[in-house]
C-alpha cells in the first residue's frame, strides 16, 4: 500500500479511484486551497481519523478558483466525507454550497463543508475556534472582555468579530487600514449590540477605527484583549501592528498567525509584562469542530493536538 501524494489535483479528483488506488484507507476528507502543500491539517486529522475510528483519510487538494464549482459537484460524486476549504475559497464555498449554518451566514465564509447525500452544507469553525482558543490561553471567556480586532475588514477579522458580538462580549473595537470596511461591519454588528441587556459605559461598546496610533491609543484604554487578524507577523520584516509602548501589562494578545510561534507583536506583549498566544490553539479547535461537525461525535482533540506539534517540531 503507498502513502498519499503530498498534494492532488483536480484532475485527481475526477479520477479519483484510479489517483488512489495504491492507498490502505479511503481518501475522503480533504482541503481546498491555493496554494495548499503548506497546510498542516493532514498531520492533524489524520491521527484523530484514526483514534476515532474513521475509515477513511485526510489529503490536500489544490484547487484553482476557476475549478471551484467543479471540484465541490466532485466531492458528491466520489462519495467524500467534506472538506475543509483554505484561501481563497471561503468566500466563493460560501456562495456555492446548498445551505449554511447559521455561523456561516453571519461570518459570510466557509472554512467547513459536509457531503450530506446530493446537498452541500458549509459551516464556519474559524470563530467558535477562536473562542475556544481564547479560553484555553487565557481562562476567560470572550463574553467577558473588552475585544479589538486587528484587519476586521479581513475574511479571518470578520469571524472574530462575529463570534465576539454574537457572545455579547463587554465591548468591540473594529480596527482597519481601510476604515470603510471596518465600518461596515460596524453597522451590520449594530442590532446585535442593540439588543444587548448589558450596561452602558463610558464609552461606545461597538467601535470601528482605522488602524491610526491615535485612534488606538484612545481605544486601547478601553481593551481587554487585542486580537491580530491580519497576515502581519509571518515575515522578520514585517511592520509593528501596534507601538510597543501602547500595549500595558492587563493586556491580553491574541495573534492568529502562528508560524514563527512568536511574532514581533507577541514579543512586544511579553517585553510589556503583557500575557500572549499564537493561533495555534486556534488552529486545532477549528479543526475539531470541523470533526465533530463531518461525524457528529466528540474530536479526539489531544491526538489532533499531538499531531500539529509534531508537525511543528520535524
Amino acid at each position: 500500500m503507498s502513502a498519499p501524494q503530498e498534494v492532488y489535483t483536480l484532475a485527481d479528483l475526477q479520477d479519483w479511484g484510479a489517483a488512489t488506488s495504491g492507498l490502505e484507507l479511503p481518501a475522503r476528507i480533504s482541503v481546498f486551497g491555493d496554494p495548499v502543500k503548506h497546510s498542516r491539517s493532514p498531520q492533524m486529522h489524520n491521527p484523530a481519523l484514526l483514534e476515532g475510528g474513521q475509515q477513511c483519510q485526510y489529503i490536500r487538494l489544490h484547487i484553482e478558483p476557476d475549478q471551484l464549482p467543479q471540484a465541490l459537484q466532485l466531492l458528491k460524486e466520489q462519495n467524500f466525507i467534506g472538506t475543509n476549504v483554505t484561501i481563497p475559497h471561503k468566500g466563493g464555498v460560501h456562495d456555492a454550497v446548498d445551505e449554511l449554518t447559521e455561523v456561516a451566514r453571519l461570518t459570510q465564509a466557509v472554512n467547513t463543508v459536509l457531503v450530506d447525500g446530493d446537498r452541500l452544507i458549509g459551516h464556519n469553525t474559524d470563530a467558535p475556534g477562536l473562542e475556544r482558543a481564547i479560553r484555553e490561553e487565557f481562562s476567560v471567556d470572550l463574553s467577558d472582555l473588552r475585544v479589538m480586532v486587528l484587519g476586521a475588514g479581513g475574511g479571518a477579522g470578520r469571524a472574530a468579530c462575529v463570534q465576539a458580538a454574537v457572545k455579547r462580549c463587554q465591548r468591540l473595537v473594529l480596527v482597519n487600514r481601510t476604515f470603510e470596511k471596518a465600518d461596515s461591519l460596524r453597522q451590520e454588528l449594530a442590532p446585535i449590540f442593540a439588543d444587548s441587556d448589558k450596561l452602558l459605559g463610558p464609552v461606545d461598546r461597538l467601535v470601528a477605527i482605522p488602524h491610526e496610533v491615535e485612534a488606538l491609543e484612545r481605544e486601547l484604554k478601553h481593551t481587554d484583549i487585542i486580537i491580530n487578524a491580519t497576515s502581519l507577523g509571518m515575515k522578520v520584516g514585517d511592520p509593528a501592528l501596534i507601538p510597543a509602548h501602547l500595549i500595558q501589562p492587563s493586556h491580553l494578545i491574541y495573534d492568529m498567525v502562528y508560524a514563527p510561534p512568536q511574532t514581533r507583536l507577541m514579543r512586544d506583549a511579553v517585553q510589556a509584562g503583557a500575557r500572549a498566544a499564537n493561533g495555534l490553539s486556534m488552529l486545532l479547535w477549528q479543526g475539531a469542530y470541523a470533526y465533530e461537525f463531518w461525524f457528529n461525535e466528540p474530536a479526539p482533540v489531544e491526538a489532533m493536538r499531538r499531531g500539529l506539534e509534531e508537525s511543528l517540531a520535524s
